[in-house]
């Protein structure tokens, strides 16, 4: 497996290209991840970089790698870091839908998507294989050294699509289930423009 990328971010890029993304989500109510997502944040780096503002240990935002394969088995949107924390995020974007989190079955409560499932599984399943390899030498090739902390981070759906229940339930999930001692990050993608924007204002911006 190949090292993470060198990136140098730059903050007032990022600010422009954030812009893009409220405009993107704007123009459209439902987003596709193969022809939306996936192709805006392959072109918009410094803000899929400055994702890492949302990870409580990443102080610097210096490795930015969209699409990358995790040892052969998986492949990941994204991976970002501080390489000098030895802190990294591993990104899973899914489709911005109304049935992208919930869909509608037998019972009142509507039941977790399987495409929400299916984003949630794989970020488990990329954990697994990094702690795997943590004691390798493929592993410290990639992220410096053993001591390198990991979280997940899934992105998917929109606010509009979530009534009271639904965002109480995705905030309960997201803090209650832990995966190897660590909270797996859920947000629409509605949420993630609003974090963003919040966390770039601290800066003044």
């Amino acid at each position: 497996m190949k090292p993470l990328t060198p990136f140098l971010f730059d903050i007032k890029k990022c600010v422009v290209e954030l812009s893009a993304f409220e405009a993107l989500l704007s123009s459209k109510s439902e987003l596709s991840e193969s022809k939306d997502v996936l192709p805006f944040f392959r072109s918009n780096r410094h803000l899929l970089a400055y994702l890492g503002a949302l990870a409580p240990s990443m102080a610097a935002f210096n490795r930015v790698d969209p699409e990358f394969s995790l040892y052969g088995d998986f492949r990941a949107d994204a991976i970002i870091g501080d390489w000098d924390k030895k802190s990294f995020c591993m990104i899973e974007f899914e489709d911005a839908r109304r049935d992208s989190i919930y869909r509608a079955c037998a019972r009142t409560t509507k039941e977790w998507s399987p495409r929400f499932e299916h984003g949630f599984s794989q970020i488990v399943d990329w954990l697994w294989k990094v702690d795997d390899f943590r004691q390798t030498r493929t592993g410290t090739v990639t992220f410096g050294q053993d001591a390198f902390e990991f979280m997940g981070m899934l992105v998917i759906g929109r606010d509009s699509f979530l009534d009271d229940m639904d965002r109480a339930r995705l905030a309960w999930r997201m803090s209650k289930v832990v995966v190897n001692s660590q909270r797996i990050v859920c947000l629409t993608f509605d949420q993630l423009a609003r974090e963003l924007r919040s966390s770039l204002a601290t800066y003044g911006y």
